[in-house]
């Protein structure tokens, strides 16, 4: 009896934090939602003013298309390593996990690293900065908010790392594993748009 209700409690206490997970799961979506409306308003934000160059550097003068289309490798490459991380999980391989994600924040800093070079080069050597011109805010404050968002993620990553090494595999850790992975691909999504809104469609 004794024993009946003791397994009986431990089911409510599982359903609860369950439930306690889905619940966060679903607060992401929400948050993933109002970052879908954020970027939408930076890219109509940018096609408005992309052709206001206030006589500064145009687009075709400024955006080296070899290194963008390595920034893109790199990211999209970084995606399917943090799918791969998942897939590990799944298998209840902790080392792989592990393993996947640190090769995916490795790939994300490479990528935020050759981002940051750009954004260096264009002030540097192309004197093109945000106050240069209507095209220039709205280019800095698009790819530097996807920018950010890869940096934030990349911090999120390692913590989380740090999370499955003490902790393992849980209950816990597999929600925010497949929420970082989500967030993630999202990143890669709205990159996606950047490369041929920005890139592609600037230097044609």
């Amino acid at each position: 009896m004794a024993h009946t209700a003791a397994h009986g409690a431990h089911d409510h206490e599982h359903d609860h934090e369950q439930e306690h997970e889905s619940l966060k799961t679903f607060g992401f979506w929400i948050f993933l939602i109002t970052d879908v409306i954020l970027f939408g308003s930076l890219f109509a934000t940018y096609i408005v003013l992309h052709q206001n160059t206030n006589g500064g550097p145009t687009p075709e003068e400024l955006f080296k298309m070899p290194g963008i289309i390595a920034e893109t490798f790199i990211l999209l490459t970084s995606s399917f390593t943090s799918g791969l991380a998942v897939l590990g999980m799944h298998k209840g391989n902790l080392k792989q996990l592990i393993g996947w994600l640190i090769v995916t924040v490795i790939l994300g800093a490479l990528f935020v690293g050759l981002e940051l070079s750009e954004f260096i080069t264009m002030v540097n050597h192309e004197g093109a900065t945000i106050s240069t011109s209507a095209f220039l805010s709205a280019f800095f404050t698009l790819v530097g908010t996807h920018g950010l968002h890869v940096s934030v993620g990349l911090l999120w990553m390692i913590g989380l790392i740090f999370q499955l090494k003490r902790r393992g595999i849980t209950t816990v850790t597999k929600r925010k594993v497949e929420i970082i992975s989500l967030y993630w691909h999202f990143l890669d999504v709205v990159w996606i748009f950047v490369f041929t809104v920005v890139y592609l469609m600037g230097v044609m």
